[in-house]
């Protein structure tokens, strides 16, 4: 009820989708009463290109994803990502039981580790590339996963260690993936791409407690699965191109042009 109320709608998603005059009224009611009386004029002269694919069909937007050579490249990588991130960040803190250590603090240790996680993206998001932070975190949660799997005295000492910087690598990593995704794709198909990058890492939590269980019967490691998983799935991450300082697209038109231009300029420097 308070989103309803108190949060308005996207001018930009507006622009695009040519409903202009509510575009130009969620701006007045945004802008500095010093600024509303200008905002027609200035957005009398600007051109743009509506995006005529959706037709008022809820799909079209994920017809237009898969059809689109270039944005299913985007897509499918982002989205196997996801699918490890999620196992890793819905599926270990299930398994915590299986430590040797006591239950209730490493529970806690978990949830306050989240903290930071989110302080981490915050803070650095504007000087880190998405890519190589995407795979970066999701190695390290792999590494210290797969380490916490790791039998002996010894490594029962900092199991709960391992596990915490493991959680917190794949709670960075699940941020930042969601703010890379956000910038992967132009504003008319965004929604769309990250609600199935959302279902994807729910998906992928599915998983988790069937891990944990088998843990439970048999001498297989759910850790040391959940390493494995999120740190081959992060490998996608080299497949996606890097987005920070890029300026975000509106339509799918205008992020393919930018595509080309950019695949164009790498052949020149080839040649």
């Amino acid at each position: 009820m308070l989103v309803h109320f108190f949060v308005h709608e996207s001018p930009r998603w507006l622009f695009v989708r040519g409903r202009k005059e509510e575009a130009v009224a969620t701006l007045k009611s945004i802008a500095p009463p010093s600024h509303s009386g200008c905002l027609t004029w200035s957005f009398s002269g600007v051109s743009f290109e509506q995006e005529t694919c959706n037709n008022g069909n809820v799909y079209s937007t994920i017809k237009m994803l898969v059809q689109k050579g270039w944005a299913f490249r985007r897509l499918l990588p982002v989205m196997v990502i996801g699918f490890g991130i999620g196992i890793v960040y819905y599926g270990m803190p299930l398994g915590l039981g299986n430590l040797s250590f006591n239950l209730y603090l490493s529970v806690t240790f978990n949830a306050l580790s989240e903290l930071p996680s989110s302080l981490v993206t915050i803070l650095l998001i504007g000087k880190l590339n998405r890519k190589i932070s995407v795979l970066a975190f999701t190695m390290i949660s792999g590494i210290f996963s797969v380490m916490c799997a790791l039998k002996g005295q010894v490594w029962a000492r900092f199991q709960i260690g391992l596990e915490l910087i493991s959680f917190f690598s794949a709670s960075t990593a699940f941020n930042i993936l969601l703010i890379f995704t956000i910038e992967l794709f132009p504003t008319c198909v965004r929604n769309s791409a990250t609600s199935l990058v959302r279902q994807a890492l729910v998906f992928g939590g599915v998983f988790g407690p069937m891990l944990v269980a088998a843990e439970s019967r048999n001498e297989i490691s759910s850790y040391g699965v959940f390493g494995l998983v999120i740190g081959c799935s992060g490998l996608f991450a080299v497949c996606l191109p890097e987005t920070r300082g890029r300026t975000i697209c509106d339509t799918m038109d205008e992020e393919e042009h930018k595509e080309k231009a950019a695949c164009n300029s790498v052949g020149d420097v080839l040649a």
